[in-house]
């Protein structure tokens, strides 16, 4: 089985799994998440590889993370992530990248992230749910954040944190590579 086709087994097992969990039916969830009911259908049966943005809303509707939503197996308390099983969520052809470094429940999702943003280059986000917090840390040139329509640059060795219940970007409007590791903390599903 490759790669792709045990994250969409995964992912079909766990939404199905967490959906279960809070009682939600499929109406429910799809209204949550924002997404439509076929799309949540095909994805719980494994018919379709849904783009990172319809992962993270269901992730937020169900109040967890993507690696929980990935998991293809009930890990140990401690668990290693070795560097070739670490997720490559997107990427540009000229070299931007974000990479899911590891995640947990803490009491809600928590997770770590990689990013590298070629200059030129930016991403998107959508508002998470309410008391989302994003911490973020730059390894590497300057990060053009923009959260609810105001940019804010964070240099190398500079970090931020924010609510991130408000639409964001990250972007690098400079002449070298923007490197970051980033971290989300999203509450629990009451």
């Amino acid at each position: 089985m490759s790669d792709l086709d045990l994250l969409t087994q995964s992912l079909a097992r766990n939404v199905k799994r967490w959906r279960t969990e809070r009682g939600f039916t499929l109406d429910t969830l799809a209204a949550r998440a924002g997404v439509s009911r076929g799309m949540l259908i095909q994805i719980e049966q494994a018919r379709t590889n849904p783009s990172l943005g319809t992962v993270v809303k269901i992730g937020d509707a169900l109040g967890v993370s993507i690696p929980t939503l990935l998991d293809y197996e009930q890990g140990p308390k401690v668990r290693v992530v070795p560097a070739d099983q670490v997720v490559r969520m997107w990427h540009t052809d000229s070299g931007s990248y974000s990479r899911l470094l590891v995640g947990t429940e803490a009491p809600g999702p928590l997770e770590m992230w990689n990013w590298r943003l070629m200059p030129g280059e930016g991403s998107a986000s959508d508002p998470h749910p309410v008391g989302t917090v994003e911490l973020i840390h730059v390894t590497a040139g300057e990060l053009l954040l923009t959260v609810d329509g105001v940019e804010h640059r964070v240099p190398a060795g500079a970090s931020a944190y924010f609510e991130a219940s408000a639409a964001h970007r990250y972007g690098n409007d400079g002449d070298v590579p923007a490197e970051l590791v980033l971290v989300v903390s999203v509450p629990p599903v009451r």
